[in-house]
């Protein structure tokens, strides 16, 4: 592992840039009687957790921060053949435009800060890969930044640094999060693919899914060493991973097992299991806390056929059981995406099948926009939450 600042200095930068971000009134506040997390409890500088039985509850419906006001109203649509974003209006469910980027891009991904969207483009099997940074208030991209095999992008959770999973190389890259210059590395020995993340309720460690070694990579953030892996024990190909409001235990969608595996996070050992559909890929919360969305792509191959047996299942979080399943009529294959702002809609990526899904949160109805080639890591921008720990939109 490389050199990389010194405890005391990351303390003090994060908790710069977290006092700066807590001294603007947000429409998020912890409910009453809801008892909160202070900030002492874990990650220096990361700000504080509202409500310690949902620690979603800075981004439920329309809790907008100032910071995001003048974000244009837009979903931002990676195609991983086609080098470009596609951008769509939400409101007219039309595409407006799109715009090259770099080679093979996975994912949009929100800046910690809210304000640069970070188009992920790794570059599969070269070396050319790169970030492509996109306003959000005018939509327009920016000069992309070369970086290595940024397969994906999350952020410690002071906001102090980026974190660049750098898939190929088993390794995760922290580096600066407005100039993206590297600081330091850690390699993950074990696990192949890593891929997805989600980080403790008092952000002390993150869990990383390794998809192509069907474990889970436990990784201590205040230290920046790998704490353990776990096999998971009937899985195969670990995708996303999400943790529950309550911060007691991590979702782990397989998309060899059709279905989502429950992981306590303290003691890293499996729990559970809850099945879902063919090819469970995605994970997203409802905006209110109470459910999971569960995209399941419809296929087990990496490379799937069109019309797959594609659906959302519906996890209550309470109960931790399926209570409703969204077919996709004609088949399909969602994918990777994110709620809207309302929590009216859960907006998907059809990856093998060319188009882009709206459903409706409500019925489950789904409607179909087309797109170009193979829609990844999609974002529906701007999102509620105070700050954000990457992906397509980890906000807390």
């Amino acid at each position: 592992m490389q050199l990389r600042r010194p405890t005391s200095q990351r303390f003090l930068c994060g908790l710069l840039l977290a006092c700066s971000a807590l001294a603007i009134p947000h429409a998020a506040a912890a409910k009453p009687g809801a008892s909160s997390l202070p900030a002492a409890a874990g990650y220096p500088g990361m700000p504080p957790v509202l409500d310690a039985n949902n620690l979603y509850s800075a981004a439920g419906p329309d809790q907008l921060s100032p910071s995001v006001r003048s974000a244009l109203p837009r979903v931002y649509v990676p195609e991983l053949q086609s080098n470009d974003v596609v951008v769509i209006d939400p409101q007219t469910r039309t595409v407006l435009t799109r715009f090259g980027v770099g080679i093979n891009p996975q994912h949009v991904v929100p800046a910690w800060d809210l304000q640069t969207l970070w188009v992920t483009n790794n570059a599969e099997r070269r070396k050319d890969g790169s970030l492509t940074p996109i306003d959000p208030n005018t939509g327009k991209p920016g000069k992309p930044i070369v970086v290595d095999d940024p397969y994906n992008m999350y952020f410690v959770p002071d906001g102090s640094e980026a974190i660049v999973v750098a898939e190929a190389h088993e390794r995760l890259d922290f580096r600066d999060p407005h100039t993206m210059a590297l600081h330091s590395s850690l390699h993950v020995p074990g696990c192949k693919g890593i891929n997805h993340a989600d980080f403790a309720i008092d952000g002390r460690y993150a869990i990383f899914t390794c998809e192509f070694t069907g474990a889970l990579a436990k990784i201590d953030m205040l230290e920046r060493k790998v704490l353990a892996l776990l096999k998971l024990k009937g899985g195969a190909m670990p995708q996303d991973i999400r943790i529950s409001p309550d911060g007691k235990v991590f979702y782990v969608a397989d998309m060899m097992a059709d279905g989502v595996f429950l992981v306590d996070g303290e003691r890293f050992a499996q729990v559970g299991f809850i099945p879902t559909g063919v090819g469970a890929h995605g994970l997203y919360p409802s905006r209110d806390g109470t459910e999971l969305y569960v995209a399941n792509r419809g296929s087990n191959k990496i490379h799937g056929a069109r019309h797959g047996k594609g659906s959302v299942a519906v996890i209550d979080f309470a109960s931790r059981n399926v209570v409703k399943t969204w077919p996709i009529p004609g088949g399909g294959s969602p994918d990777m995406g994110n709620v809207s702002a309302d929590g009216k809609q859960l907006w998907l990526s059809g990856r093998f099948d060319d188009e882009v899904y709206v459903f409706d949160t409500a019925s489950g109805a789904v409607e179909k926009i087309p797109v170009g080639r193979e829609p990844h890591g999609l974002t529906v921008w701007p999102q509620p939450g105070r700050y954000s720990l990457g992906h397509t939109g980890n906000m807390r």
